[in-house]
């Protein structure tokens, strides 16, 4: 069995009086999509750049890539690629330059150009190998980056948000090239706000103000029982008006939660609350009402609602 391709052991990082990442343990394996996720100002890009060698951590320890992040942080940065959110590329210069920049800026010499065409190829760009970065789409922007990371042959590579303002379409063909690559040997550490996206990795954590509150795959974090209580389940109500359903739901007693997904509506209820119990309240066809399993996003409410106050 492969080493993991990152390990962190009581990783903190304290600003003050404040930690603002709290003693996160987590590790994950070579050859895989990890989700790294939390709302805003929760210690991810904290956390990211203790990983990235660039911030050194208050106490713990983090092994990326076989390499110590606090004694060996060079030998880190050279094993790691890192895609930013927005588009930090050269957009006065072409595809080509762009990579041609990065190409020796990681002193791969002679072995530059050739590393240069391998990963125009990998991210399908070659078509647009002469024009300007800045008069790329966002979507071909974001393949552009994800080149540059890649252009050293790094095993480890942080994502952060990767398909941030690009359309769905962009966002799939993306996220079929990570996993192309993560098939071929690469490790992937991801950020997302979209849940979509992160049902897509292999293995998650979920960390709020710098703890981390569950990690694992996403089956096994929707099973948690701060997001299936025992005594309650769930039921999705399929609704041809969706706010006066909504409006009514919150009139019910029986009913605990409520949330609007799309032109349904889930809601949590205590088990003894049927499907038939709740068609004859809301006056609609029990046809349209049906159990359903956790959702990623459901699950992150209930861990922030538990965590919270």
């Amino acid at each position: 069995m492969s080493e993991p391709a990152i390990v962190i052991e009581a990783l903190t990082k304290r600003f003050g009086d404040r930690d603002v990442v709290d003693r996160l343990s987590l590790t994950v394996d070579a050859g895989s999509i990890f989700g790294f996720l939390g709302p805003n100002g929760s210690g991810k890009s904290t956390t990211i750049k203790m990983l990235c060698g660039l911030l050194r951590p208050t106490s713990g320890a983090a092994r990326v890539a076989g390499h110590d992040v606090a004694t060996q942080s060079d030998l880190v940065r050279r094993s790691i690629g890192y895609m930013a959110q927005g588009f930090t590329l050269y957009g006065d210069l072409t595809v080509d330059e762009n990579l041609e920049f990065f190409a020796r800026a990681y002193g791969l010499g002679r072995a530059g150009e050739a590393r240069k065409r391998e990963v125009i190829e990998i991210v399908g760009i070659g078509a647009y190998a002469n024009y300007l970065a800045a008069r790329l789409s966002g979507g071909w922007q974001r393949r552009l980056a994800l080149a540059a990371a890649l252009i050293h042959d790094p095993p480890v590579v942080f994502l952060d948000e990767p398909t941030s303002g690009i359309d769905p379409v962009a966002r799939r063909n993306l996220w079929d090239l990570l996993f192309r690559l993560t098939a071929a040997g690469k490790t992937f550490f991801v950020t997302t706000h979209y849940m979509d996206e992160a049902e897509r990795c292999g293995s998650l954590a979920y960390i709020f103000n710098g703890r981390l509150l569950a990690s694992g795959s996403p089956q096994a974090i929707c099973s948690l029982p701060v997001v299936a209580p025992a005594g309650q389940r769930r039921f999705t109500i399929a609704t041809d008006d969706v706010m006066q359903t909504y409006r009514r739901i919150g009139e019910l007693a029986e009913i605990k939660d409520s949330t609007i997904f799309g032109r349904d509506i889930h809601v949590m209820v205590d088990v003894a609350t049927t499907a038939q119990t709740l068609a004859h309240d809301l006056d609609l066809d029990p046809s349209r009402i049906a159990p359903v399993a956790p959702s990623l996003e459901d699950a992150f409410v209930a861990l922030t609602r538990a965590n919270s106050g």
